[in-house]
């Protein structure tokens, strides 16, 4: 897959410039599918809703896709996946939305998703928040919200974890991300809502107009 880990979505052009890169044409001709199931243990069905029709500052859904689809993760299980695997194989994007990235992993595991991700070459993922940090090893005990997580661990499809919101006041200052970074005792970005991080073919690189920092293991 291509990566393109937003803390926030695509808020300038410089993230836009970079997804277009990824999907190789232009957003009004590639087809998007979108999961929110993140957002249940945190922000509820409201804050789903909102990213799926794109009623929020965070911009994900409403850049003008050629198509949008919905893809509940918590579902797949039960349709089978000669029904669904089709879908995800066919879209050029997967839009993920934030919540808590440990319920996101979860269902990922759960859906069969997480084992689907590695055939899926050309396919460009766009994460907000967990649905970045879901892909990292860790994310730290203080980003996990769901009662039912027995760690912090995710699924490693990077190697390096993520702090999102970097200069989000009280608790997403860059003393915290430190404290945060020494507790993953990995390699780390802290990223600002004006940050993201691409991977292609294994090649990271931080596209930013706003603030970063990057904590080697």
């Amino acid at each position: 897959m291509k990566l393109l880990l937003t803390s926030a979505g695509v808020q300038n052009p410089s993230i836009h410039d970079a997804l277009v890169s990824l999907l190789g044409k232009p957003i009004a001709e590639s087809t998007a599918l979108c999961i929110p199931t993140a957002a249940y243990p945190m922000g509820g069905p409201a804050s789903a809703w909102r990213f799926i029709t794109g009623q929020t500052p965070l911009p994900m859904t409403g850049l003008g896709w050629k198509s949008l689809g919905v893809l509940e993760l918590t579902a797949l299980p039960s349709i089978g996946e000669d029904r669904w695997v089709p879908w995800v194989r066919e879209a050029d994007v997967i839009l993920v939305h934030g919540g808590d990235a440990t319920y996101l992993c979860h269902w990922m595991r759960q859906s069969g998703l997480a084992d689907l991700l590695p055939s899926l070459r050309d396919t460009v993922w766009v994460g907000l928040s967990a649905g970045s940090m879901v892909l990292t090893p860790r994310v730290g005990k203080d980003f996990v919200e769901w009662q039912s997580a027995s760690d912090d661990r995710t699924l490693g499809v990077v190697d390096f974890s993520i702090f999102p919101h970097l200069g989000l006041e009280p608790d997403n200052t860059m003393a915290n991300a430190e404290k945060w970074a020494a507790e993953i005792a990995g390699p780390a970005y802290a990223i600002d809502d004006q940050t993201a991080i691409t991977v292609t073919d294994g090649a990271v690189e931080v596209v930013s107009e706003g603030h970063w920092k990057r904590f080697p293991a």
